[in-house]
């Protein structure tokens, strides 16, 4: 959707500026949490100067941008040139309301993109991205007598945003999980029954569980052995994933399993598959260049579906890690699909935009912004496919934790993000 504002007076032969937000939310909660997102309203509170949301994503990215547009449309007293509004949908699911954006929807050639997450940086660029499925097909097989059940998982890990925090040292519950029993594998008859973990694309996976059959005689050697590993891993992360749960118990004996060599397959690859940073720009300091994560992991109905997720800022090295991801799992038997992608945004040297804006918060604040590019995807790459001659920038307020349930917002950084969004508006040719 796009909503005209009209320039104020004195203000009419100015650019039209298009300033944009998507609508959607990433919809994450804690295990333990009882919410349902399409019926109940986000519970949010105010702790120490950030708001929050009890045990669920607060719905900042982006609703904090939806709230920066709507105001300057309702505002009488600001001045600025003519507006577009654009806001769209499905971003979260894979910039689906960006790729319907048809020619002839906007005029407007400078596009201030709503949707970063850190106040004094100013965003010039973003990475492309693609989504691997993998499909492992099995026959049941029947659990052997003498066996016994165990669920065996991991929960509350930090998790994040597979883009902006893949450089953060967050653990992959799937990749642990993965680990654990890779090696159990090679100590005992394991028979894997179920694996699941993680939910979306674009988060980094907080949780992962399976349901395995042992002999029963093997209850006590692997419950220490899982002990170990727990603590082994509570010591690896001991920076980053404080919070982080381990637990293995006995549950209801199954009576089938997935088949054994298709299970053996199955684990070894989610252990040995490529997740975490692949490469760093070269171009711009700090700033990752490529990335792989392990998304999710479910069993269905005679299947075991896995969906990893690759970003780039270079587009040769997005295909390249995609290949590497699927070559992993094609060499485990698996059946391997990739969606489209979308294109990354180069940053534009020549930006009168970004002039404006580095001056204007100069001006403003006494000091200069840091101008980058980001690991994330952003919709800016898509719109220059229907738009190319777009002059952009991104900017928004602090909030750390998106895709989370720790996802919240720096409440003193939202004023300073207004303040320089109307200068430059007021500073537009």
């Amino acid at each position: 959707m796009v909503i005209f504002k009209p320039a104020t007076p004195g203000y009419e032969n100015r650019q039209t500026v298009i300033l944009q937000a998507h609508q959607d939310m990433v919809c994450e909660k804690e295990a333990t949490m009882d919410h349902d997102f399409m019926t109940q309203p986000i519970s949010t509170y105010v702790e120490d100067g950030w708001l929050k949301a009890r045990g669920t994503t607060l719905g900042a990215d982006d609703g904090i941008g939806i709230a920066l547009a709507l105001a300057l449309l309702d505002s009488s007293e600001i001045e600025h040139g003519p507006l577009e509004c654009l806001f769209t949908v499905s971003e979260e699911t894979g910039l689906v309301g960006a790729t319907q954006l048809k020619p002839g929807m906007m005029n407007g050639k400078m596009l201030i993109n709503l949707d970063s997450e850190d106040e004094g940086e100013i965003f010039i660029g973003c990475a492309g991205g693609i989504n691997t499925s993998i499909e492992f097909d099995f026959k049941p097989e029947t659990v052997p007598a003498g066996y016994m059940c165990l669920r065996v998982g991991v929960d509350r890990f930090h998790g994040g945003h597979s883009g902006d925090d893949i450089d953060k040292g967050y653990a992959n519950a799937n990749k642990i999980l993965a680990r654990f029993l890779n090696s159990a594998l090679d100590k005992y008859d394991l028979r894997l029954c179920s694996i699941q973990g993680g939910n979306l694309h674009n988060a980094i996976p907080r949780d992962a569980t399976a349901v395995i059959a042992i002999p029963s005689s093997d209850r006590e050697k692997i419950r220490i052995d899982f002990n170990l590993f727990a603590a082994e891993v509570q010591n690896e992360y001991h920076v980053t994933e404080k919070e982080a749960k381990f637990f293995m118990e006995s549950t209801d004996l199954l009576q089938e399993c997935i088949e054994t060599d298709v299970a053996r397959n199955i684990i070894r690859s989610l252990f040995a598959v490529f997740n975490g940073v692949y490469a760093m720009s070269m171009d711009v300091p700090g700033l990752v260049e490529t990335s792989s994560n392990l998304a999710r992991v479910r069993t269905e109905q005679g299947k075991v579906t896995v969906v990893s997720s690759q970003r780039s800022s270079v587009e040769s090295a997005k295909y390249a890690v995609q290949q590497t991801v699927a070559a992993c799992f094609r060499l485990a038997g698996a059946r391997v699909e990739s969606n489209e992608g979308y294109p990354g945004w180069a940053p534009n040297p020549k930006s009168v935009l970004l002039d404006i804006s580095v001056r204007t918060y100069r001006e403003l604040f006494g000091r200069d912004p840091k101008v980058k590019a980001i690991h994330a995807g952003l919709e800016c790459g898509l719109f220059l496919t229907s738009y190319p001659d777009l002059d952009m920038i991104s900017i928004g307020p602090t909030l750390r934790g998106v895709h989370s349930p720790s996802e919240r917002l720096e409440l003193a950084t939202v004023p300073m993000v207004f303040d320089h969004l109307i200068a430059i508006l007021r500073n537009i040719p």
